[in-house]
């Protein structure tokens, strides 16, 4: 990676194209969320669960494949305990109850085996209820006044509301693309969300370091040259940083089974989103909120020399 350190490219150049082009995203995620919602999963509808015991190790993806050509396509299927014994949650339908259920997925699953057995049947309430949903909501709200005073600290308090801006950004978004293609929102998509505000708020954290270094050490220059500068500075780091937890977040896509498959999804477009805002969106929200150098200076010691660097061309 040792030929991106000396990059010259101009990002801010392109920060009116990216901002009509969040603008534009963002308000397609808002409709959507509106219009259409989240396809909510089991973890926060509730439904019935079905548990059944196989006499040889079960073939969980089959099982679902099975589910959902016979009219069952919500139906979340996982091995319980051991691969002889699955868990079957149906979200519930108003037209049959939970008895009434059982003896349809059991004819089902008997059709391709006549050795299953039925082992319980139960009705479950919403993980995420209608209290905990309020809870979280505030949660988050607080948890974004922590950061803007936390960063308005560390920093200055333009480059708090560019980080929180960018948060805010990132969740919308990735919330939006599920609303769009009606993807499964379950307790795991909830908790990628939440690891997209960790990873978008620690790359932008690193780049505003940088920032604040490079206004300090730079003598001469825009405070968009001085940005545009720290931004290459990091771009290696940040690079080799999104490589390489793409990698992982693909290997969990492609081979880690259906149950996580949201969670990939969600961290996927996480990564890439929160990479493309710390730039177009945090770092562009600064510069346009007027930050420069005065801000970020220290308070000089009398007698205390200042070293400055001339702006590397």
């Amino acid at each position: 990676m040792h030929i991106l350190t000396d990059t010259k490219i101009n990002f801010l150049a392109m920060r009116k194209p990216a901002l009509l082009l969040s603008a534009v995203l963002i308000v397609i995620s808002i409709f959507s969320l509106a219009t259409r919602g989240l396809n909510f999963g089991i973890d926060f509808t509730g439904g019935t669960l079905i548990e059944v015991g196989y006499q040889q190790s079960a073939d969980v993806a089959q099982i679902r494949q099975v589910m959902e050509e016979n009219g069952f396509p919500e139906a979340v299927v996982q091995n319980f305990g051991s691969t002889r014994d699955v868990l079957i949650r149906i979200a519930p339908r108003e037209d049959e109850n939970s008895a009434a259920l059982s003896n349809r997925v059991l004819s089902v699953l008997r059709s391709q085996d006549s050795e299953v057995d039925l082992r319980r049947v139960e009705f479950v309430g919403p993980q995420v209820g209608e209290e905990l949903t309020n809870d979280g909501g505030l949660a988050m709200i607080y948890a974004l006044i922590c950061i803007l005073i936390y960063v308005a600290l560390r920093f200055e308090y333009r480059f708090a509301i560019g980080s929180v801006a960018a948060l805010i950004h990132d969740v919308t978004i990735v919330l939006g693309v599920f609303s769009v293609l009606q993807l499964n929102f379950d307790l795991t998509v909830l908790a990628a969300i939440l690891a997209v505000i960790g990873y978008s708020l620690n790359d932008t954290i690193v780049v505003f370091d940088r920032i604040r270094e490079n206004f300090r050490k730079i003598r001469k220059g825009s405070s968009e040259e001085v940005v545009n500068i720290s931004l290459n500075n990091t771009l290696s780091r940040t690079l080799v940083t999104s490589f390489t937890t793409i990698l992982v977040l693909l290997a969990l896509f492609f081979f880690g089974g259906e149950l996580i498959h949201g969670f990939a999804t969600a961290l996927l477009l996480g990564v890439l989103i929160g990479t493309y805002s710390s730039i177009y969106v945090a770092s562009a929200a600064a510069l346009a909120l007027g930050v420069s150098k005065e801000d970020l200076m220290p308070v000089e010691k009398e007698g205390a020399e200042q070293e400055d660097q001339e702006i590397p061309r």
